[in-house]
C-alpha cells in the first residue's frame, strides 16, 4: 500500500498459460446460479437480516454439472471456468442483501413497492459498486496479499484448486471426491426442498413449536422455527454469532416483554407508542409496540460503533487506494493475469450511473442525492473490500454503513428544510444504492482474490461479475414484490376502523387486490395514503368512489394481520433492517420516534461494547423474534460441537486457528448447511407464490392436520414437531464430522 512490494506469488495457472475462461456456457451458467442463490438469500434476509456467502457451493456445483456433462462427451471445463462461474454467481448473494435491507423500508414508510424502483435501484448500485472497486485491486489484492487474507475467496480458490488437482486421480479411477462433494449439497438442497414443502405445504407438523408462560414470568415466551435454512445459517456462521444472535432474542423475550408486562398491567390507559392497555397485549403486541423500537436503537448504535472502530482502517484505504489509482491508470503491457478493465471505461461507467441516477424518476432523486451517492459510494466500497479483507463478507457491516449513510442523509436534508413523503424516497434511494454498491464491492473483492490465487484474468472476472450482478438485479425486483404479493392482507374495514370515510375525489391513484385475496375482488379502488392516527391506524387503505374505507392493505412484509378474512394463515416476514432503515428517515425527518426507547437500545448496545460483546448481532437478535434466532443457534452449537470434535483429532493437534477455521469451512457440514439453506429458501418461495393457485387446498389441508394429525395439532403438537427436526440435526452432525485417519 506504501509501495512495499507485494509478497512473492505464484497463481496456480501460469500468467502465460492458455485455457478456456470467458465462454458463455461458464457466464450463462454462473448468472442462473447467481439468481437461484440471490432469491434464496433475498428470502433469508427478509425473515432474519442475514445471507451467507453463496461463492462455495456455486464453484462446487458448476464442477460438478461441467464433470456430468463430460460424461456425455461435451468437453469438461478448466479452473478459469468453473472461476467465471462462481464469479458470475456470487453477484446474487450481495444484491439480494442490499435490496433486503433497504427496499422494504418503502412499504412501510407507507409507499408502494414500484417495479421500476427496486430494479433501478439493484441494476445501478450492483453496477457502481463492482466498477468502484476495480481500481483499488491492485492496492488491496496485489500489493497487499500477505495482509488481507479475504477468507471465503481464499477458501473458493482451495475448491477450486482441489478440483483441478483430482482430474489427474480420476483419469485413475479415484477421482469421486468432487462429485461426492457436489452430491452433498445437491442431498441438502433436496432435504431442505422436501422438509419445507412438507412441513409448510402438506402441515405435516407444526413449524413453530412455542411455549408461553405465565406467573411469575407472564408475557414471556419461547419458540423456535424449525426451518432447514435457519439451522444452515447458524451451521455456517458458527457459534459465536449464533450464540450472541440468541442472547439478544433472550432479552427480548424473557426479560423486556416480561418487564413491560410486570409493570405496565395495571395501566387504565394505553401507554405510547402502543394503542391498546398493555394489559390486554400479547407478547408479539407487546414486541411491536415497545421492544422493536428498543431493537432498533441498538441496531442503529452497534452499526456506529462498528463504523467507528472502523475509521482507522477507512483512512487507510483511502490513502492506499489514492496511491493506488496511479498504478491502475497504467499497465497497458500488463500480463494477462494483470489486466483490469480500462481505467476509462471505468469512469465512464461510474458518470454513467450517476446521470442515470439522476434522470430515474422513481428514485425521486436531486443533484445533492447524487453526490451523496459518488461520495458515500466510493467512500463505503472501498472500506467494504478492505473489510472483506481483513474478516470476511459474513463479518463486514454493511447495515452499520448504510445506517451511517442514511443518518448524513437524513440530517443533511433536515439542515436543507427537505422534508416530507417525497424526500423519504430520495433519502431511502441514497441508503439503498450505496448499501448495495458496498455490498457488492466486498464480494468482487472476494472473487479478484479467488482469481488472484488461481490466475485468473482479472478483466475477464469483472465483466463476468458484472453480467451476472445484471441478471440477478432484473430477477430480485420482481421476486421481492411477489413475496410481498403473497403474503400482503387486505383487512376489511370492520376489523380496524368501522366507518372510516375520506374525500374520495382528491385522490387519483388507483389500484387493484394483488395476491390470494384479487381471486375474490377483482374491483378497482382508490388509494389513500393515511398519515394520521385520527379515525384508524395510519397506513394504506383502499377506498371506494363514495369514499368508503373498504380495506386496510397490510403488507406481506413487516405487516401486522396474519390472518386472511377467510381464515387462511399468512406468514409475514419481519425485514428487521429494513424496518430499521424506515425509523432512521421518519424519526429524523418528521422528528416522530419515540425516542426514550430508542435510547434504551443505544445504552443496550454501548454496555456490551463495554463488556467486549460484539454489539450489532446481539442487537439483531433483540429485534429478531426469538424464534428465527433460536434455531441459527441450534446450527451454531451443531458447529462447535463438530469442530471441537475435529480440533482433537490428531491432524489438527498442531494446526493453527487459522488452519482449523479454514478446514471447517471446507468441511461437508458447510456443503449440506448450504444446501438446506438454497432448498429450505426455495420452497418457502415456491410456497409463496402459489399460494393464490392453492388456497383451497391450503385450507383443506390444514383443517384435515388440525382435526387429525396431533404433529400439527394438540397437547403434544410442539414436542412431536421436533422429531423431524431432530432428525435434520443429526443428519447435519453425522455428515459434517470428521472421522479419525486410519
Amino acid at each position: 500500500m506504501n509501495g512495499v512490494p507485494a509478497l512473492s506469488h505464484r497463481p496456480f495457472v501460469p500468467d502465460n498459460a492458455t485455457l478456456d475462461e470467458f465462454t458463455p456456457r461458464a457466464v450463462v451458467m454462473g448468472a442462473l446460479l447467481g439468481m437461484l442463490f440471490g432469491a434464496s438469500s433475498l428470502y433469508l434476509v427478509l425473515k432474519v437480516g442475514l445471507t451467507v456467502s453463496a461463492s462455495i457451493p456455486v464453484a462446487v456445483i458448476a464442477i460438478a454439472l461441467f464433470r456430468l456433462a463430460s460424461k456425455a462427451g461435451v468437453r469438461d471445463s478448466t479452473i478459469l471456468e468453473n472461476n467465471i462461474v462462481q464469479t458470475a454467481g456470487s453477484a446474487g448473494e450481495s444484491i439480494a442483501f442490499g435490496l433486503g435491507v433497504t427496499m422494504p423500508a418503502i412499504l412501510i414508510l407507507g409507499f408502494d413497492l414500484e417495479i421500476a424502483r427496486v430494479m433501478l435501484v439493484a441494476v445501478l448500485g450492483g453496477l457502481l459498486g463492482i466498477l468502484m472497486m476495480i481500481p483499488l485491486r491492485r492496492t488491496l489484492i496485489v500489493a497487499r496479499h500477505g495482509e488481507l487474507k479475504y477468507p471465503e475467496g481464499t477458501a473458493c480458490a482451495e475448491v477450486l484448486k482441489a478440483a483441478e488437482m483430482s482430474k489427474s486421480a480420476r483419469a485413475g479411477g479415484s477421482g469421486a471426491a468432487d462429485s461426492g462433494r457436489a452430491g452433498v449439497i445437491f442431498l441438502g438442497f433436496g432435504i431442505g426442498l422436501l422438509y419445507k414443502t412438507v412441513n409448510i405445504a402438506l402441515k405435516a407438523w407444526k413449524d413453530v413449536p412455542e411455549k408461553v408462560f405465565g406467573a411469575p414470568l407472564k408475557g414471556g415466551s419461547v419458540g423456535v422455527e424449525i426451518s432447514p435454512e435457519l439451522l444452515g445459517v447458524g451451521y455456517i456462521i458458527g457459534p459465536r454469532i449464533a450464540s450472541i444472535m440468541c442472547a439478544g432474542g433472550v432479552l427480548a423475550y424473557l426479560l423486556l416483554i416480561p418487564l413491560i408486562k410486570f409493570f405496565g398491567d395495571a395501566l387504565s390507559v394505553p401507554l405510547a407508542p402502543g394503542a391498546k392497555l398493555i394489559h390486554d397485549m400479547s407478547p408479539n403486541q407487546i414486541r411491536g409496540a415497545y421492544v422493536l423500537y428498543i431493537g432498533a436503537g441498538a441496531v442503529a448504535a452497534g452499526g456506529v460503533v462498528s463504523l467507528v472502530r472502523a475509521l482507522p482502517t477507512i483512512w487507510r484505504s483511502l490513502r492506499g487506494s489514492l496511491k493506488g489509482y496511479g498504478s491502475a491508470a497504467g499497465g497497458a503491457a500488463a500480463g494477462r493475469t494483470d489486466q483490469d478493465i480500462p481505467m476509462k471505461w471505468v469512469l465512464v461507467g461510474c458518470l454513467a450511473i450517476i446521470v442515470a441516477i439522476m434522470l430515474s424518476a422513481p428514485l425521486h432523486m436531486n443533484l445533492l442525492g447524487a453526490l451523496l451517492i459518488l461520495v458515500f459510494g466510493f467512500l463505503f466500497s472501498t472500506v467494504s473490500s478492505q473489510l472483506t479483507g481483513e474478516i470476511g463478507s459474513s463479518s463486514n457491516p454493511i447495515s452499520g454503513m448504510t445506517v451511517a449513510t442514511l443518518l448524513l442523509t437524513c440530517l443533511i436534508f433536515l439542515l436543507v428544510g427537505w422534508t416530507g413523503g417525497p424526500y423519504y424516497v430520495t433519502a431511502l434511494s441514497v441508503g439503498a444504492i450505496v448499501c448495495i454498491a458496498s455490498s457488492n464491492a466486498g464480494s468482487t473483492s472476494q472473487d479478484l482474490k479467488t482469481g488472484f490465487l488461481v490466475g485468473a484474468t482479472p478483466r475477464l472476472q469483472q465483466i463476468a461479475i458484472l453480467a451476472g450482478a445484471l441478471a440477478s438485479a432484473v430477477v430480485l425486483g420482481p421476486i421481492l414484490l411477489k413475496l410481498n404479493d403473497a403474503a400482503t392482507v387486505y383487512v376489511p374495514i370492520a376489523q380496524v376502523a368501522p366507518g372510516l370515510r375520506t374525500d374520495a375525489q382528491a385522490l387519483a391513484e388507483t389500484a387493484a387486490l394483488q395476491g390470494p385475496q384479487s381471486l375474490q375482488d377483482s374491483r378497482t379502488y382508490r388509494v389513500w395514503h393515511k398519515t394520521e392516527l385520527a379515525g384508524g391506524p395510519a397506513g394504506k387503505y383502499l377506498v371506494d368512489d363514495s369514499g368508503r374505507a373498504v380495506y386496510l392493505v397490510d403488507p406481506g412484509i413487516n405487516g401486522s394481520h396474519t390472518t386472511r378474512p377467510d381464515g387462511t394463515e399468512v406468514r409475514k416476514y419481519d425485514a428487521p433492517k429494513a424496518v430499521l432503515m424506515s425509523y432512521i428517515i421518519k424519526g429524523i425527518l418528521d422528528r416522530e420516534l419515540p425516542w426514550a426507547l430508542v435510547i434504551f437500545g443505544v445504552i443496550i448496545a454501548l454496555v456490551l461494547e463495554m463488556a467486549k460483546v460484539p454489539s450489532l448481532p446481539f442487537a439483531v437478535g433483540v429485534y429478531l423474534p426469538l424464534s428465527s434466532s433460536a434455531p441459527i443457534f441450534v446450527g451454531g452449537m451443531v458447529r462447535w460441537y463438530v469442530d471441537r470434535r475435529r480440533n482433537r483429532l490428531a491432524a489438527y493437534a498442531h494446526a493453527s486457528e487459522e488452519e482449523r477455521t479454514a478446514a471447517g469451512d471446507r468441511s461437508p457440514g458447510v456443503l449440506l448447511a448450504s444446501g438446506y439453506i438454497a432448498g429450505g429458501a426455495l420452497a418457502g418461495i415456491l410456497i409463496a407464490f402459489s399460494a393464490g393457485v392453492l388456497g383451497d387446498f391450503d385450507k383443506a389441508v390444514t383443517a384435515w392436520s388440525a382435526a387429525h394429525n396431533p404433529f400439527f395439532e394438540g397437547a403434544a403438537a410442539d414436542l412431536l414437531s421436533l422429531l423431524p427436526y431432530a432428525a435434520l440435526v443429526a443428519l447435519l452432525y453425522w455428515m459434517a464430522r470428521e472421522k479419525p485417519a486410519r
